[in-house]
């Protein structure tokens, strides 16, 4: 959608952060300033965040409340790296957080919505686990699980979360606490299996169950992992999509063991999200398609298929109709298959 205005680096932090660092990427509107604050002052790690302003006659006064809001905070100076997109385009929400990764200035970056808290000393957690931080140097996925309290309002002060895995499971079953979104859209984060996560220890645990409407929050390698598609403007699919075709192309995902995420409580604007829902289902179920087919053929002239990195999406697509004929013609449609391009100076 065009045009839109993007200013990077609106605000620049001022802090150096190392490589290896771990970028959290989120996007907010003026209405969620609080509750950004708030995820800055916890985290006290790089934070790249895109802010949307409507481009109309209040949009000064908007780049004014983003001024005041940085002015008020000395930590958004030192941590946070903010990008400003200026359009009369609601909710580009995949947009949005493609900016925030771009200019992500560290190797891996953590794709989270701002009201989610992170509960666990997170940086501390992944610095002292060689197998977590080689897994994202492998390109894998590391995904927190994510909770929600039954009542609302005791969601709402993060202050009074737990800081441990061991309290969780006691909320939980006293059912003060659950899994996110598990009461009204399972199949959302079902693949992250919590009955698995409250048995473990220290153990880091493949996801097995994987579908295409799974959306959990997740670490990810900035480097060779696909973009969220920007054809999903609104609410719904937009974020499933994008987790789909990271899984698709060959990233596995795995389940950190003893850090969590719980929703902070707000009210939901749902007459702007019932007519965004439609039309990305019905888009995101064409998506489904183009990428099995899609990925399917890159992988076959890359010599791939038959690789591990070719599993998930067998697994994904193999059900479609006319996939598996369509990979009985790829020979046919090409004969000779181009070769891999290699790299200067390899061999």
């Amino acid at each position: 959608m065009q045009p839109s205005k993007v200013i990077p680096y609106y605000f620049r932090a001022e802090g150096v952060f190392d490589k290896e660092e771990v970028t959290i990427t989120t996007l907010i509107t003026e209405n969620r300033f609080g509750v950004f604050t708030k995820l800055v002052r916890n985290y006290r790690g790089p934070i790249s965040v895109s802010i949307w302003i409507r481009d109309d006659e209040t949009k000064d006064q908007h780049f004014q409340a983003l001024h005041d809001l940085y002015e008020s905070e000395p930590l958004l100076k030192q941590y946070v790296d903010v990008h400003v997109v200026v359009d009369r385009f609601d909710f580009q929400l995949n947009m949005w957080r493609n900016v925030a990764r771009l200019f992500a200035r560290t190797d891996y970056f953590l794709l989270l919505d701002v009201d989610f808290h992170i509960c666990t000393d997170l940086r501390k957690h992944l610095q002292e686990s060689a197998q977590a931080m080689q897994l994202l140097r492998e390109g894998s996925a590391l995904i927190l699980p994510a909770f929600e309290y039954t009542h609302e309002e005791d969601g709402v002060d993060s202050a009074t979360f737990p800081k441990e895995k061991g309290p969780v499971e006691k909320l939980v079953l006293d059912k003060k606490l659950m899994a996110f979104h598990s009461a009204k859209f399972e199949p959302g984060h079902g693949a992250t299996d919590y009955q698995k996560w409250y048995r473990t220890t220290n153990e880091i645990y493949k996801v097995t169950k994987f579908n295409h409407k799974y959306e959990p929050y997740v670490i990810l390698k900035k480097e060779g992992t696909p973009w969220c598609d920007e054809r999903f403007v609104g609410y719904g699919a937009n974020k499933a999509a994008c987790l789909y075709e990271i899984y698709i192309s060959g990233i596995d995902y795995y389940v950190l063991p003893q850090d969590f995420l719980i929703h902070q409580s707000h009210a939901y604007p749902e007459s702007k999200r019932s007519g965004g829902r439609k039309l990305n289902a019905e888009l995101y179920a064409a998506f489904r398609d183009e990428l099995c087919f899609r990925y399917a053929k890159s992988m076959y002239l890359a010599n791939e298929l038959s690789t591990k990195k070719a599993n998930n999406m067998r697994s994904q697509c193999s059900a479609l109709k006319g996939f598996k004929a369509a990979l009985d013609s790829f020979p046919q449609m090409w004969p000779t298959k181009p070769p891999v391009a290699s790299l200067p100076g390899s061999k």
